[in-house]
């Protein structure tokens, strides 16, 4: 087997697997509540889900019915989605972060429920149905947008609905679209919000507004954004309230620098017309006034830096991202919908890079503590709103061997990313336990990825706790692939005592809706 060189550039090569680029093939992948699986008239090419509520009224900010009765409580809900976070990843994290016996905030919700993943057709699914699981309460194939059961997103002689630009060719009569929560809850006057890491086109945070039967098609689920424009999603009413994240060059013609649409059509310029205000780095979203009634931030061309690279001028953080989002959603009267993703914990993840992935979900973790924080000060006690915390699939990472505690990671200490060391006391106390060949290894690996030496060599920790480092893999492959593991979901506020136990993701769907009286 060809011995792999762990550089940056290989890290690179990784991310252009499973769930960080461009369309895929099946061979490297990237990343039911009856009311929600009603049957549809609308075909797969429509954007429009026939079974969505009524269209909502043309302002976000509804008035009261009567200046004389009673005050209704605004009633939220935040829904964080750590993209790849499993059991394992959230264990690192804290180690990472705060060591064995700390906590991070995710720890303190004090509800919480483990939650099976499994797609339509995976036992290990990918972020597309996962996602919409938790966002319309219907099983789905794995890569299909929040459509119907059945929809398929390979044609049988095994091709993918998209073209080579990013355009859907879905076919009528391919399934159909699915209400989504955001859509139910923009339909009932409560306002909505779409932050990620990732492109805001990519698969999480388009099952929140999109409906397609390919998560690659990506200009087509763009498109379905923009009000009033050709093939926008008409359940979005008069659009989504706030949306951030990186993604450009789907909304860019391709005769712009970076741009990949084909339809000539400049999506930022659309949606300036359609009343938002447009943010294209940290001090521009910082600005804007939080009164401000739609807010589009496309940061990054693709996907937005991890939080090791980011340069905080031109990028924002997801906290930062997270906080502005809801300082504009809370003004409004009814109460808001708003989805947080904390997307590249995943692509790390899929290039077995271990510190960008604890990272970026230090960072994920940080943007709920500001919610929190932020939502406690207008709603003490959060009576009146829901904040659930969850991940949409596994990974294969892994904690190794019989290691003595470390205690958090620092600048000098490796930490969790160092190597195994023996806790036994006598004179190996502290010192590498080793392989069979005698050679330390990490507390960290994973079962696969590109990292897999024919040979393996003695390991020191100033190389394993390197921002670029690439941990070792048992079997090897491009891209490190998704696991079938349960994930956590931690939940606080208003209903959060119904997330308990067992639950498969499509149940969470109708417990939010239960939480918020939504029909």
């Amino acid at each position: 087997m060809k011995r792999l060189t762990v550089t940056g550039l290989t890290l690179a090569l990784a991310l252009t697997g499973c769930g960080s680029d461009d369309n895929k093939s099946s061979s490297s992948r990237s990343s039911s509540s009856a009311s929600s699986a009603a049957a549809s008239s609308t075909p797969a090419s429509s954007s429009a889900p026939a079974a969505s509520s009524s269209t909502p009224a043309a302002s976000s900010t509804p008035s009261s019915s009567s200046s004389s009765a009673a005050p209704v409580a605004k009633k939220n809900v935040l829904f964080f989605l750590g993209d790849g976070m499993g059991i394992t990843t959230l264990t690192a994290m804290r180690i990472y972060e705060v060591g064995e016996a700390g906590s991070i905030t995710i720890d303190t919700l004090p509800e919480s429920a483990f939650v099976r993943t499994y797609s339509e057709d995976g036992q290990v699914t990918d972020s597309a149905p996962s996602m919409a699981a938790y966002m319309t309460g219907v099983k789905m194939k794995n890569e299909v947008i929040s459509m119907t059961t059945g929809t398929n997103a390979y044609r049988a002689d095994g091709s993918q609905f998209v073209d080579a630009n990013g355009n859907s060719t879905c076919e009528a009569g391919n399934g159909q679209a699915v209400p989504t929560l955001l859509e139910q809850m923009k339909a009932k006057g409560y306002a909505t919000g779409v932050v990620s890491t990732t492109r805001i086109t990519h698969a999480t945070p388009a099952t929140t507004y999109s409906h397609v039967c390919n998560r690659n098609g990506e200009n087509t689920i763009a498109a379905q954004m923009v009000p009033n424009g050709a093939g926008f999603n008409a359940a979005l009413g008069n659009g989504i309230d706030v949306v951030l994240g990186g993604g450009l060059r789907h909304f860019l013609p391709s005769t712009v620098s970076g741009g990949r649409r084909t339809d000539s059509r400049n999506l930022v310029e659309e949606m300036k017309t359609a009343g938002y205000t447009y943010a294209t780095n940290t001090s521009e979203l910082l600005a804007a006034a939080n009164t401000t009634n739609k807010l589009l931030g496309l940061f990054t061309s693709s996907d937005m830096s991890y939080e090791l690279d980011r340069n905080p001028t031109a990028e924002p953080s997801l906290s930062e991202m997270t906080g502005k989002a809801i300082d504009i959603l809370n003004q409004r009267e009814k109460g808001f919908f708003l989805m947080v993703e904390g997307g590249r914990i995943d692509h790390a993840l899929h290039a077995s890079n271990a510190k960008r992935a604890l990272t970026d979900g230090i960072a994920f973790d940080n943007a709920i503590k500001l919610a929190l924080e932020k939502m406690e000060a207008v709603d003490p006690g959060l009576k009146n709103t829901l904040v659930v915390v969850t991940a949409d699939h596994d990974h294969t990472l892994v904690i190794n061997g019989y290691a003595e505690r470390t205690g958090k990671t620092t600048d000098s200490h490796a930490g969790v990313l160092g190597l195994v060391k023996s806790y036994v006391n006598g004179p190996t106390k502290g010192q590498p336990t080793k392989d069979v060949d005698g050679n330390p290894y990490t507390i960290l690996a994973f079962g696969n990825g590109p990292n897999r030496p024919a040979t393996r060599i003695a390991l020191d920790e100033t190389t394993t706790s390197g921002k670029d480092y690439l941990q070792e893999a048992v079997i090897q492959l491009d891209s490190e692939t998704h696991g079938g593991g349960d994930v956590f979901l931690g939940a606080k506020g208003m209903g959060a005592e119904n997330f308990h136990g067992v639950i498969d993701n499509v149940e969470v769907f109708g417990l939010i809706k239960k939480a918020i009286n939504l029909e």
